[in-house]
């Protein structure tokens, strides 16, 4: 059984400007924070698969997909298994959901780009189980499920509960009560 993560990217001025935390922390934080996630082995079964989803118009979009690929390609596994990754143009929010039932999404990461479609993805994943991430924290408050911020220079895990609860996700207590959360 097999779980595909899917990452979502917008753009902006630079890749500097992206995000505000680094994409290599991001990619190390995903890979813990997954492990708390109680729903994470049945969705992945045997390897999680991850679908980094770009505004395919957008440099930066284009640009982000490369490193968090390679920086997720540096992490041995995603909350403890094995996993690959995918990069696909973002084509519309049912389109997406579709793809993550059909491949077994298990993680869709949102990056800066797609600000204007997160109302959209987040309708079209409700029920779908499947764990949203944004690069860009302030998307969570919009309805994805998780995302990193940096709070007095040091990473924030941020999570939106009711759309966690409304894709299947579930953490546990530990990381909740390390993070924001949303409702």
């Amino acid at each position: 059984m097999s779980v595909v993560a899917c990452v979502l990217l917008a753009p902006r001025k630079s890749l500097g400007d992206e995000v505000a935390v680094p994409v290599a922390l991001q990619a190390e934080l995903l890979a813990k924070v997954a492990s708390y996630d109680r729903n994470l082995a049945t969705r992945a079964g045997d390897r999680v698969h991850v679908l980094i989803v770009v505004n395919a118009k957008n440099d930066a979009s284009n640009s982000f997909a490369k490193h968090i690929t390679s920086a997720l390609g540096g992490v041995d596994k995603i909350g403890g298994l094995p996993h690959d990754e995918t990069t696909a143009p973002f084509g519309g929010a049912k389109a997406l959901a579709e793809t993550c039932r059909e491949r077994r999404i298990a993680i869709v990461y949102l990056a800066p780009g797609l600000a204007d479609e997160v109302p959209g993805i987040r309708s079209a994943l409700d029920g779908v189980n499947v764990l949203s991430v944004a690069a860009d924290a302030a998307e969570v408050a919009k309805g994805i499920v998780l995302g990193f911020d940096l709070v007095s220079g040091k990473p924030k895990i941020v999570v939106h509960l009711g759309q966690a609860k409304r894709q299947e996700v579930s953490f546990k207590a530990e990381l909740l009560k390390l993070a924001k959360v949303l409702e």
